[in-house]
């Protein structure tokens, strides 16, 4: 009989600095459990200390460390320089070395239960995850490892894979560390070398391949985006899980992927506002934010960040039923004000009202009187929204009169695709369109028929 590989524990650890308060500091913990939980891992235990700052060589002070070491079962001891065993995680854990910490024996988890796994919801230097892992006999991974080993495993098409990938490298070159049999060096080309500086320059060499290989791929994704330079444009944006994706499922009537965790979307996808609109309106959904997100992967996903940059309309969507909803909003915004975006013209969208009880929907409309308050569940929440779309673009339209002549009768596809059509008339120089859609699509058209 097939059984389902056991989860892998795991224990968080979170600093609280002086300038963090209990709230955001337990939203930020919870926040990091799911993400460790989206990764495939189980919570098993938390340890958490207010610090004044994370630069110490082990992170936490000695007594919460050996608080860690009761959990995990390592050795407590960091002074150590010798590389960290290669066995299995396992297999670290059997035994404790003479000289462990004495441990309350309530306080620790039973050994088939130990954790495998330290996260920490700090990014940490390598010498501190060297440090950590002598000490707990554990594999220790900050958040921004995590964040980017989600990214890894969700990654689906061509050009978001080639951009996690070069994120991740670029995180793993300075974690680099050399193997338990030593760092001998290398015999025949690249003699010389050793076994790390090898690994690290194979590293650069895959980067810089990996960089051009994603150079290609997004000039096809510029051209596909000039295409739709003219054409009415909104982009959802916001938080991960704020429910974007399926806001997009109930605005274009399309199957993306919706599922209750975070970074479920990392593609673009861009669909038709439905029922179709004429000109018509296309709505994308982009990869979500969250604290600490990785410079690297704001770099990489530069191609998908840019759908937001050369939207005509910002939607931030905000899950209105988290507490912490105004962190995220302002991580929102400080991503898109990174890459400029936030000059775009844009609205914010309460989402998951109805998650939000009388009182909260009260307050909520007292704080923002402008958002748009909704649940993407609701059907005439969600027509609300698309009614308010269509009138933000109504509002940037011009009427303006087209002459097609009789030979160039082919183009009145893109008349129609890109403009809609008040009134059709003939005359001896061809069919008289009055058309009405934003200044830009007109002047392509227009210098379209004057140049075919």
């Amino acid at each position: 009989m097939d059984t389902k590989p056991p989860v892998p524990p795991a224990v968080l650890v979170g600093i609280q600095k002086p300038e963090v308060d209990d709230v955001a500091h337990q939203a930020s913990l919870e926040e990091l459990g799911r993400l460790v939980k989206t990764l495939g891992y189980e919570v098993v235990g938390t340890v958490s200390q207010r610090r004044e700052g994370t630069g110490a060589g082990a992170l936490l002070g000695s007594g919460k460390l050996a608080e860690l070491v009761a959990i995990t079962g390592g050795t407590g001891v960091v002074g150590s320089m010798a590389p960290p065993p290669r066995s299995k995680a396992r297999q670290r854990f059997e035994g404790v070395a003479e000289g462990t910490p004495t441990r309350d024996p309530e306080a620790a988890i039973a050994p088939a239960r130990k954790p495998e796994f330290v996260i920490v919801d700090h990014e940490l230097s390598p010498s501190q995850i060297r440090n950590l892992e002598r000490a707990t006999g554990a594999q220790v991974l900050d958040r921004t490892g995590i964040i980017v080993e989600i990214f890894h495993r969700h990654a689906n098409t061509r050009e978001a894979k080639l951009q996690v990938e070069m994120a991740r490298l670029k995180y793993v070159a300075p974690r680099l560390r050399e193997s338990s049999g030593g760092g001998g060096r290398q015999q025949g080309p690249g003699a010389g070398e050793s076994n790390l500086d090898l690994d690290r320059r194979k590293i650069r060499d895959r980067l810089a391949e990996l960089k051009e290989q994603l150079e290609a791929v997004q000039r096809d994704s510029d051209n596909r985006r000039a295409a739709r330079r003219d054409q009415l444009r909104v982009a959802l944006v916001g938080y991960t899980n704020a429910g974007k994706s399926s806001l997009m499922r109930a605005l274009t009537g399309s199957q993306v992927l919706v599922e209750d965790k975070l970074f479920a979307t990392l593609d673009t996808t861009v669909r038709t506002l439905q029922p179709e609109t004429r000109p018509r309106v296309l709505v994308s959904d982009t990869v979500g934010f969250i604290k600490q997100l990785p410079h690297d992967l704001v770099a990489s996903f530069r191609s998908t960040l840019t759908e937001a940059l050369e939207a005509s309309l910002l939607l931030y969507v905000v899950d209105a039923s988290d507490p912490t909803y105004e962190a995220q909003l302002e991580v929102s915004r400080g991503v898109l004000r990174e890459i400029g975006a936030d000059v775009v013209p844009s609205r914010l969208v309460l989402n998951k009202m109805d998650r939000v009880d009388a009182t909260g929907r009260a307050a909520l409309r007292e704080k923002h009187p402008d958002a748009i308050l909704l649940s993407a569940h609701v059907p005439e929440d969600v027509s609300a929204l698309r009614d308010t779309i269509i009138s933000f673009f109504e509002a940037e339209m011009v009427e303006d009169v087209l002459v097609l002549p009789y030979a160039k009768q082919g183009l009145i596809g893109e008349v129609y695709e890109s403009t809609r059509v008040l009134s059709e008339e003939y005359d001896e120089s061809g069919r008289v369109l009055k058309v009405r859609g934003l200044p830009g699509a007109i002047a392509r058209l227009q210098r379209g028929l004057v140049a075919s």
